[in-house]
């Protein structure tokens, strides 16, 4: 979400002072790292793993790659992309929470997954990056929490290598009436239940449910997508709308 012209911003469905946003969404990752792959299974019943696998289905990775799994979490991107690069290839996982960090070090160290990764804290809407470094930037479940959103596309549009794509995968917007009424009754019901059970969490996954209504739609992250200087942009819609897949390329 850009930021307005009065300084202030979107942290779910309250508004609170731009400068403050990214702490608050730190706190709320700090919070849930530690459970953040149990409440994945639970809060999508396991299709989240279809979401991502259909992800790398479209990135186009190869071996001898480089590339940026952004806000990458606890690795489950960066792990398929590790094998897919081979010894010559780079992935960086990069997030902007140290404690989200700290649980995908482990996770991928655990599987054996060591010599082609690289662990950076980043912010990413100032990508610490040269110019035209990366094959192919995803970034999942990720860009809702960014406070403004149009700087963070400019930024990994720039790291791109001419030839590049960048992978967006993230929660949307539904035009099914039926499934957006139980969706909502799920977000704001159940989910935070479940976060208080599994995580003695309810706020922070409150806020996860909120965020993804403060959301773009699809068309207006294409647009976005578009503005930030990506090419070819297209999305494809997962689960009715509940997600989608935006891919944009630079030329």
């Amino acid at each position: 979400m850009k930021e307005s012209q009065d300084n202030t911003t979107h942290f779910g469905y309250k508004t609170v002072e731009t400068d403050k946003k990214a702490s608050m969404v730190a706190d709320v990752f700090h919070s849930v790292a530690t459970k953040y792959d149990i409440m994945n299974d639970l809060m999508s019943f396991g299709i989240h793993r279809l979401w991502k696998r259909q992800t790398i289905a479209c990135s186009g990775v190869r071996a001898g790659h480089k590339v940026l799994d952004l806000a990458g979490g606890t690795g489950d991107l960066t792990a398929k992309f590790s094998e897919l690069v081979g010894d010559k290839g780079q992935v960086v996982l990069g997030d902007i929470n140290n404690s989200m960090l700290k649980v995908g070090r482990e996770k991928l160290r655990d599987l054996g997954l060591v010599s082609n990764i690289e662990y950076v804290q980043m912010n990413a809407e100032m990508l610490p990056f040269d110019d035209n470094t990366f094959d192919v930037i995803t970034i999942a479940f990720g860009l809702r929490n960014v406070t403004d959103q149009s700087k963070a596309l400019r930024s990994m549009y720039r790291v791109l290598k001419p030839g590049g794509r960048l992978l967006v995968l993230e929660f949307s917007k539904t035009d099914n009436e039926a499934l957006a009424k139980l969706y909502d009754m799920y977000s704001f019901t159940l989910l935070p239940a479940m976060g208080k059970l599994v995580a003695n969490d309810s706020e922070s996954y409150r806020y996860l449910a909120e965020s993804i209504r403060m959301h773009p739609d699809q068309e207006t992250l294409k647009s976005m997508m578009d503005e930030a200087g990506f090419e070819q942009t297209d999305y494809q819609n997962m689960t009715g709308g509940i997600v989608a897949l935006h891919r944009g390329f630079k030329f």
